[in-house]
């Protein structure tokens, strides 16, 4: 009987590719959290280890600042979460602890808001891998004047960076989707 001439190496890297694919999107995403700065609206749980009286749920403030027990407040605003918890250990170490030990976990990201052409205009809570369609969407969809491919964001000091339907949406953008013109 002759042998089958299937290409088993590749149809085995391409099973692998498909298995690890998933894995790699979550590497990413993880890299992506840490990279995260954080600002006002978001929440934050903060955990100083072997004291329960100083961890708790706190709220980054418009001023971009977080109010803990026993301590002034401090800035965080623009921090990753690696740069919050040290600047939250700083000021637990000026004079009221000995070497605190703080993780700082992300618990809720401040709201998007979308204006312009959609049914709804307004703020809504930031959902992970949210893209502008999905934003859209939430928004109750486009109107019937809305320029569908005349889309905008505002990114922190950016503006008017343009957007397609599959750009992905981070926390506290505000998009705006044109209205068109006939």
């Amino acid at each position: 009987m002759p042998r089958s001439t299937c290409p088993a190496p590749s149809l085995l890297v391409c099973l692998l590719l498909i298995f690890l694919q998933p894995l790699q999107t979550a590497f990413a995403q993880t890299g992506d959290a840490a990279g995260y700065q954080l600002g006002p609206g978001d929440k934050i749980r903060v955990t100083v280890f072997g004291e329960p009286y100083l961890s708790g749920e706190f709220n980054v403030n418009a001023n971009g600042t977080v109010s803990l027990p026993l301590i002034e407040p401090v800035a965080v605003s623009g921090e990753s979460l690696a740069g919050a918890e040290a600047a939250i250990r700083r000021a637990l170490a000026d004079g009221f602890m000995d070497d605190p030990k703080v993780s700082v976990d992300i618990l809720d990201y401040r709201p998007f808001f979308i204006i312009g052409e959609v049914k709804a205009p307004g703020s809504y809570p930031y959902m992970a891998d949210m893209t502008v369609l999905q934003a859209v969407a939430v928004a109750g969809g486009f109107t019937p004047r809305a320029a569908k491919q005349k889309i905008v964001i505002q990114r922190g000091t950016r503006t008017d960076l343009p957007a397609e339907h599959n750009t992905p949406v981070e926390p506290g953008d505000i998009i705006t989707v044109k209205e068109r013109f006939f």
